[in-house]
C-alpha cells in the first residue's frame, strides 16, 4: 500500500510538472504577442434611424429600424478607415405643395455603402502596463463619402452620393472583442429619397442648393471582432 502511494505521488508530481511547463509555455507565447495590436476588424450593428426633410423637419421623428456591417483597418491607435454597408427604413407624413399636412403615411428603404476616416480622441487599444496612454475606450469622430440607393416615385430605383459624418464611442472589453456606439448622419446630394411625388424635389432645387438636401440619421450599437495581429517590429534586422 505504501509503495502504491509513493508511485501515485511520483505520478502526481510528474503531472503537475507537465501542467506547470505547459502553463509557462502558454504565458510565454502570450507575453511575446501582448501589446501587439490587431490591424483589422469586422462588426455588426443595429439600432434606430430617422429622416429629416420636407416631411420631417426635426431629428428622431418617425423612427424606424437601422442596421449594418463594417470592415475597419487601423493604421495607428488614433487613425482608422472604415468601409460599411447599412440599411434603414424611413417614414413620415405627406405634405402638399402648400405645406398642408396630410394624414397618410409613407415609407421607403435606403441602402448605403460608405467609406469613412476615423479619429480616436485617446490612444485606443488593449491595456498596456508599459504605456499608460493607451486606453480600452475612446470617443471618436468620422467623415467620409458614400453612395445611397433608394426608390423614387417616377423613375423607380435611383442612386446618389452622400456625405456620412458623426460621432461615436468605442469600448474594448476583450483582447479581440469590443462594442461601438455610433451616431451617424448622411447628407444626400438630392431631395427625393422619400419616394413620394409630392415630396420629391418639390422646390426644384436639386443639383445646386446643398441646403435643400435630404438627411438621414442612425443611432446604432455594434459588436466588433478583431483579427490580423500586427507584426512585431524587428529591432536588429538590417533594413538597408
Amino acid at each position: 500500500m505504501r509503495a502504491y502511494f509513493v508511485i501515485m505521488t511520483k505520478k502526481s508530481r510528474i503531472y503537475c510538472l507537465i501542467l506547470w511547463f505547459a502553463a509557462c509555455v502558454s504565458m510565454s507565447a502570450h507575453a511575446q504577442t501582448q501589446g501587439q495590436p490587431f490591424t483589422c476588424e469586422i462588426g455588426l450593428q443595429g439600432g434606430c434611424g430617422y429622416y429629416v426633410g420636407d416631411a420631417a423637419p426635426h431629428i428622431f421623428m418617425n423612427v424606424r429600424e437601422a442596421y449594418g456591417a463594417h470592415f475597419r483597418y487601423k493604421f495607428t491607435k488614433r487613425w482608422a478607415i472604415q468601409a460599411k454597408f447599412s440599411g434603414q427604413r424611413i417614414a413620415g407624413n405627406d405634405f402638399t405643395i402648400r405645406g398642408e399636412k396630410l394624414d397618410t403615411k409613407w415609407q421607403n428603404r435606403l441602402y448605403n455603402i460608405d467609406v469613412m476616416a476615423e479619429f480616436n480622441f485617446f490612444r485606443f487599444g488593449s491595456a498596456n502596463k508599459y504605456d499608460k496612454r493607451i486606453r480600452p475606450y475612446t470617443p471618436y469622430i468620422f467623415l467620409g463619402i458614400g453612395v445611397g440607393m433608394f426608390n423614387t416615385a417616377e423613375k423607380g430605383p435611383a442612386a446618389t452620393g452622400f456625405v456620412p459624418l458623426g460621432i461615436g464611442f468605442k469600448w474594448k472589453f476583450h483582447d479581440r472583442v469590443g462594442l461601438n456606439v455610433a451616431w451617424q448622419h448622411n447628407i444626400y446630394f438630392t431631395d427625393n429619397i422619400e419616394g413620394q411625388g409630392v415630396l420629391d424635389n418639390k422646390h426644384s432645387l436639386n443639383g445646386w442648393n446643398w441646403m435643400n438636401c435630404d438627411l438621414t440619421g442612425m443611432l446604432t450599437l455594434g459588436i466588433v471582432f478583431e483579427f490580423a495581429r500586427a507584426k512585431k517590429a524587428c529591432r536588429i534586422c538590417n533594413t538597408n
